[in-house]
């Protein structure tokens, strides 16, 4: 196959990072902005071994579950990569890529998968922006779709109203940062260089946040996904204590936490960790300032069972090999895995049934609409055989 030929192909599904995948030639051809049941033509952009990275040319027959996007921007700006599909479709993409994910990665089929839906637009509270000066004018706005160049921004349908307005009229831009985030959540509006901390409303609580730290982008479905938290830790043992390992700012401990004899809490960010100290209110609080792999070595016996519920929340990497690895021989009776990356769960779940527990429950929350994103709840039950 040359570089400069065209091909016609029909999209078969959507690949984990959101674009389409045909065949063609014995080879997996992978072209963003298409839609499973397209017939499409494409060019070759680079080709590999055994894949071909394909640019999409023309829809020719279009699939019923293609949309019009609401976006002017979609497929130049590179924020969202799902928008040319209907929101069913999207969730139904979602959810195949999730359970594709266990059964290509973890090596077996997972239990029905729920899912709790977002509003499709408007939904996103925290957002990074990019800024670029250009002679006498200033921009703002996010990177092109695979490029470094800036589109330039003066509305976001995604974003939060707050957000939107913002951009609207352009009262951040005079920011003296390359990139910043902002938080916009009912009367909270924090942005980085500015504001930065204030008190944020989740489910009728007030929790202090760092806008420069990590805290989920819609509240919307961080509020639902407490909830199930909630439910989850009905069923622990609550003369235990609570250990939520990479807490954040103890978002999850802070609601649950007041149920427990102790919540020990693990996260590496100093910052996030003071900010737990001041959110959780417990019985007995323990924290620690260290990553995962460093507090199961220095600071737990791994035949010492001592937590009725432990909720793991880790960045895209998934969990440690350590903390992996004890969990799957001796961990705590409940674990709850919040989970950003599905390929990382379903490696992590599959030590963990191969140790000591069963997987019970497996929920998709849609946090990022109009992306390929996956963020999903596993909640696993140590088996007593």
């Amino acid at each position: 196959m040359k570089k400069a030929d065209f091909f016609t192909v029909y999209v078969e599904s959507i690949a984990a990072g959101g674009a389409g995948i045909a065949r063609l030639n014995g080879k997996t051809v992978f072209i963003e902005l298409t839609t499973p049941g397209d017939k499409i033509s494409f060019y070759i952009r680079k080709e590999h071994k055994n894949w071909v990275e394909g640019e999409l040319l023309e829809v020719m027959e279009p699939s019923s579950q293609r949309s019009a996007p609401v976006c002017p921007l979609y497929g130049l700006c590179g924020g969202c990569n799902l928008q040319h599909l209907s929101y069913e479709a999207q969730i139904e993409v979602k959810t195949t890529i999730l359970r594709d994910a266990y059964i290509r990665i973890g090596g077996f089929d997972p239990p029905i998968i729920r899912v709790r839906r977002s509003a499709p637009f408007g939904y996103r509270n925290r957002v990074q922006f990019h800024r670029l000066e250009d002679g006498n004018s200033l921009k703002l706005g996010f990177m092109e779709r695979k490029s470094s160049r800036l589109v330039a921004l003066n509305d976001c349908p995604v974003a939060d109203i707050g957000i939107r307005n913002m951009l609207k009229e352009g009262s951040l831009i005079p920011i003296n940062k390359k990139r910043f985030n902002v938080f916009s959540h009912k009367s909270t509006f924090l942005w980085e260089g500015g504001t930065e901390q204030g008190q944020v409303s989740i489910l009728n609580k007030e929790l202090t946040m760092d806008v420069t730290v990590f805290f989920q982008s819609n509240a919307a479905m961080l509020e639902l996904l407490i909830d199930d938290l909630i439910d989850v830790a009905s069923n622990a043992d609550k003369n235990l204590a609570l250990a939520d390992i990479y807490c954040g700012i103890g978002t999850f401990a802070s609601f649950l936490g007041n149920e427990f004899t102790k919540v020990d809490l693990v996260e590496e960010n100093k910052k996030a960790l003071a900010l737990a100290r001041e959110n959780v209110l417990a019985k007995k609080l323990e924290l620690f300032a260290l990553t995962d792999t460093a507090w199961v070595k220095s600071h737990r016996n791994p035949s010492n069972q001592t937590w009725g519920l432990m909720i793991l929340d880790p960045p895209r990497e998934g969990l440690s090999g350590p903390l992996r690895d004890w969990l799957s021989r001796e961990g705590p009776d409940l674990l709850a895995y919040v989970s950003c990356n599905p390929a990382t769960l379903a490696r992590d779940s599959k030590y963990l049934l191969q140790g000591v527990y069963t997987l019970k429950e497996l929920i998709i929350y849609d946090f990022y609409p109009q992306t390929a994103h996956v963020e999903s709840l596993a909640v696993f039950e140590r088996g007593y055989c």
